[in-house]
């Protein structure tokens, strides 16, 4: 009996031995994580979720599905630090394109699989208006993608010609794949999967959230400058308006906007919202109470709690430059062309005067006693006091000092100003 029950443990360790993933009760799993679009500091949380997720899986490989133009090089170089703080397997599908910041990505990924039409590659640093950044700008971008090129033991001249400012390289999957900067063309994922020998994993794709993709639209660069212009905008016209309306709700909510996408993007911390809130609340107590100085803390501590949002002190800065200029623009355009027609602007503008055609006049106007004579009751040092036809009237004297009981005439009325001369009698 003994040794019929060590023979048949044998046998089950032998037949165990033949198929691990039994033995252990587990499959291989495979994670998809799509990177498309601008890359922004938004898609850092994204990943970072991704990536723990499936090493909460202990995933056998964590694929990135690879298509953008690139987009800001201070979270591409953040999201290479994130891909070197996992030891999961990574792998690059680079499905259509890896641009710029894509290919930086890509580069940071341990193996890297295109499509036979993806190309990767002109990585040189560009902003919005087709300009290069400066020396140092491109001088830190060339070393970072020198490194992670490195890492991978990939050719470091052309790492360097992808940064070339004037012609940067651009390769095609065919030639990726001939200088090592790929280890092979793949049709689809399918495809690759072979390739990685995975065909028969699992495959769980791991998407967005509503907050994440709203997140990355908030803390796009483009998108900043633009909320927080229709936050000074709406927050200016309400402070020239009564009460609080539409105007105070929109900078708010513009607001609100911008400190939710940079909290899930995990860029602020609760402080800063903290901060704006006493901000806003200082800025509300101005209504009710007189002498500024509540809402200049208040402005103060909003402006304060922007930039503490911001990871970069100059882009922000930068950003709400651009913001108060464009609301200088607005607030000069609206007011121009549509001060008058706009029942809200007739509010906060003025635009009626009181002239003399309408029947407004500062004082009386005596011009009539221009040339009429009188006597001087009083001395003149020149103002004094004079008398025409009994009517008491203070005048100024044109030369200097004129005694009592002269003959003058008025010569100039100037509103109140009545100016006599003297009467000569010779």
């Amino acid at each position: 009996m003994r040794k019929a029950i060590i023979i048949f443990c044998f046998l089950a360790a032998g037949f165990l031995s033949f198929f691990p993933a039994l033995a252990d009760g587990k499959e291989d799993v495979v994670f998809v994580v799509p990177i498309e679009q601008n890359v922004e500091k938004g898609l850092h949380a994204f990943l970072k979720r991704a990536i723990h997720l499936a090493e909460e899986e202990q995933a056998k490989a964590i694929i990135f599905d690879i298509n953008t133009p690139g987009g800001a090089v201070t979270a591409a170089s953040d999201i290479g630090d994130l891909f070197q703080s996992t030891s999961l397997r990574k792998v690059a599908f680079v499905n259509s394109n890896a641009l710029s910041a894509g290919a930086f990505i890509s580069l940071a990924a341990d193996e890297i699989y295109m499509v036979p039409h993806a190309t990767i590659g002109a990585a040189a640093i560009i902003d919005n208006e087709g300009n290069t950044a400066g020396e140092k700008a491109e001088s830190y971008w060339r070393e970072k993608m020198v490194a992670v090129a490195d890492l991978h033991q990939r050719d470091l001249e052309i790492a360097v010609a992808m940064t070339n400012k004037t012609k940067p390289l651009t390769l095609t999957a065919d030639k990726a794949y001939q200088v090592g900067y790929s280890e092979g063309t793949v049709k689809n994922l399918d495809d690759l999967l072979i390739k990685l020998k995975l065909e028969n994993a699992t495959v769980k794709s791991v998407d967005e959230t509503f907050a994440e993709k709203l997140a990355r639209f908030i803390t796009d660069p483009i998108v900043v400058p633009i909320l927080l212009s229709i936050a000074s905008l709406g927050l200016v016209l309400e402070l020239y308006s009564p009460g609080f309306g539409l105007p105070g709700t929109m900078g708010i909510s513009a607001l609100l906007l911008f400190f939710y996408g940079h909290l899930v993007a995990g860029l602020a911390g609760y402080e800063s919202l903290i901060l704006f809130l006493i901000g806003i609340g200082l800025i509300i107590l101005e209504f009710f109470i007189v002498g500024g100085i509540a809402g200049i803390i208040g402005t103060i501590a909003v402006i304060t709690s922007v930039f503490l949002a911001g990871e970069n002190v100059l882009n922000m800065a930068i950003s709400v430059l651009i913001a108060l200029f464009l609301t200088a623009i607005v607030l000069i355009i609206m007011v121009k062309v549509f001060g008058k027609r706009m029942k809200f602007f007739k509010k906060i503008i003025l635009t009626e005067s009181t002239n003399a055609e309408s029947g407004y006049v500062s004082n009386v106007n005596r011009i009539e006693l221009i040339g009429r004579t009188g006597l001087t009751i009083t001395p003149l040092r020149p103002a004094g006091t004079i008398t025409i036809d009994d009517e008491r009237i203070d005048v100024v004297s044109e030369g200097g000092f004129l005694d009592k009981g002269i003959s003058v005439k008025v010569i100039k009325v100037e509103g109140s100003r009545i100016v006599v001369r003297k009467v000569d009698n010779t």
